[in-house]
């Protein structure tokens, strides 16, 4: 049986108080009130928000101190406050998204003008490593987007699989991704070897299986890069087995 999605870990100082807060931000026609709303609920979350993204992801390529680069960061949160829409995703993954795209673009802007200015060596004796890594690490899939995947399947597995043998490759894989947390183990020999030994199935016939649940993946992955969240029923707009 498909084992259940975890729920992700509780986001202390960005809650479903601070959503609700956009909502009513968003719908609110008074200037005063908007301000009043952002001043009382919406900043120190974004200010939280900015300041974790900025150091857990090193965006430190910056001509100005990270104080100062955090404060860009949440006024660029302000000004797209209003593409935020209720039901779609959570504000927390929506303005995530929108805080590391903003970076990576600027980020990587200051990498090329410093390179010009100082030279290829010098530029790179500077780089953190950690931070050409961020990019890597924006492109790999979140815990929060693993469970919504395993979520997806969950609720879809004997739609999109009609064969037990298919379903039973899928159910391994998701197994195999519960336990890594990674969807890049997709393509390591491992992830064939241990589902060989879990379902009998030979590698040609998991090899299909993994190329349907594939094309589900990176169309769930696009949806959730650009809007924080994944419908995680089936649309029927892929193939099946």
């Amino acid at each position: 049986m498909p084992r259940k999605a975890k729920k992700g870990s509780t986001r202390y100082y960005f809650t479903d108080s601070t959503e609700q807060a956009v909502i009513r931000h968003n719908k609110e026609k008074r200037a005063h009130m908007r301000e009043r709303i952002y001043n009382e609920h919406i900043r120190t979350p974004f200010e939280k928000l900015a300041e974790n993204i900025i150091h857990t992801f090193k965006f430190y390529y910056f001509d100005v101190p990270s104080e100062d680069v955090k404060h860009e960061v949440v006024s660029f949160l302000y000004m797209n406050m209003h593409k935020f829409t209720e039901g779609k995703g959570k504000a927390f993954s929506y303005f995530s998204i929108v805080a590391k795209n903003y970076l990576i673009l600027h980020n990587n802007n200051n990498y090329k003008r410093m390179k010009q200015h100082d030279g290829e060596e010098v530029t790179d004796y500077k780089r953190d490593s950690i931070t050409e890594q961020s990019e890597k690490e924006l492109k790999a899939m979140t815990k929060e987007y693993v469970d919504l995947f395993i979520e997806y399947w969950n609720n879809n597995l004997s739609i999109v699989f009609k064969r037990k043998q298919d379903i039973d490759v899928a159910n391994a894989v998701i197994q195999l991704m519960e336990s890594r947390q990674n969807i890049d183990n997709f393509n390591k020999k491992a992830l064939y070897i241990l589902i060989r030994e879990m379902t009998g199935s030979n590698t040609q016939h998991i090899t299909r299986v993994i190329n349907v649940m594939k094309k589900h993946h990176f169309q769930l992955q696009r949806n959730y890069m650009t809007s924080g969240s994944i419908e995680t029923r089936y649309t029927g707009s892929w193939n099946t087995l």
